[in-house]
């Protein structure tokens, strides 16, 4: 899809004009550490704003810097982590501050150059380019979706990435880059108020299964019961649940081990 010049005018003032007027005062847009951003990025996934909010100053408080982090414990992240679930995305943070901080190196300043760092993806990689070194990179992530669709496809179902990506690309002013993403966030944000969900006519919707006794479920109280007793047998997160999730135990278990969040030794579960 080519959209006119005047068209493209438009949309930039009313996306503009509504961040003017309805911003979010948020902790890590007023910072350019590259560290920081990731760290924000990281915990934003798949996780609202209101939770990560307290999440984020929790965090940077006990680990400042990518130095501190990079000689903490997996224990020690989880348990400061505790609450935001995915506990995998606190893996890759200190995955990643141990490849940066061991190998001496600086940030990458490119998409694959950060692709290359484990949890971060399009979205992230160009989230951080964007707002740490204000780089006009294309990237796409929920929000930014939502308004695409809402101002650009109005009866259109099945919409693409792709599609969209082309929209954005089009759209990306010469400057300000990284407010005119912070725009589009705020306005897809607003958007995602309303009765009828954009992003239900993309492909890539899919609606969340219900989380009391998922996996997701499970691999949280295992976490929590080892963040609070440092070990513990199958016997004793099989207490801690009921009989359906009782029946997703043995396959958490066994993903945690994969992801080397866990080990076993001698029938004990420990952290990592």
């Amino acid at each position: 899809m080519s959209i006119r010049a005047t068209k493209i005018a438009s949309f930039r003032k009313k996306i503009f004009n509504f961040y003017s007027l309805q911003q979010r005062d948020l902790p890590w847009r007023h910072t350019r550490d590259p560290f920081k951003i990731f760290v924000s990025e990281i915990m934003l996934q798949q996780t609202q704003v209101e939770r990560v909010l307290y999440k984020y100053k929790f965090f940077l408080k006990r680990f400042p810097d990518i130095k501190i982090l990079a000689q903490a414990s997996l224990a020690d992240v989880l348990k400061t982590w505790q609450g935001l679930g995915y506990n995998r995305r606190a893996k890759y943070l200190l995955d990643t501050a141990h490849i940066i901080y061991h190998n001496k190196s600086e940030w990458p300043k490119s998409h694959t150059g950060l692709m290359s760092l484990p949890g971060i993806g399009q979205s992230t990689a160009g989230a951080i380019l964007a707002f740490a070194y204000k780089q006009p990179v294309v990237f796409i992530e929920t929000n930014i979706r939502r308004v695409f669709i809402h101002e650009f496809f109005k009866q259109q179902k099945l919409i693409t990435d792709t599609e969209i990506l082309g929209l954005i690309r089009q759209t990306l002013p010469d400057h300000n880059i990284d407010i005119w993403y912070w725009s589009l966030m705020d306005y897809g944000s607003k958007l995602k108020k309303q009765k009828s969900n954009p992003n239900q006519r993309s492909t890539t919707y899919h609606r969340q299964s219900s989380f009391k006794n998922s996996q997701r479920f499970v691999r949280g109280k295992i976490i929590s019961f080892l963040n609070i007793h440092q070990k513990g047998k199958e016997e004793h997160f099989s207490k801690l649940l009921n009989s359906e999730a009782q029946k997703n135990l043995p396959v958490a278990l066994k993903n945690l081990e994969k992801e080397n969040l866990i080990i076993k030794k001698n029938k004990y579960y420990f952290i990592k």
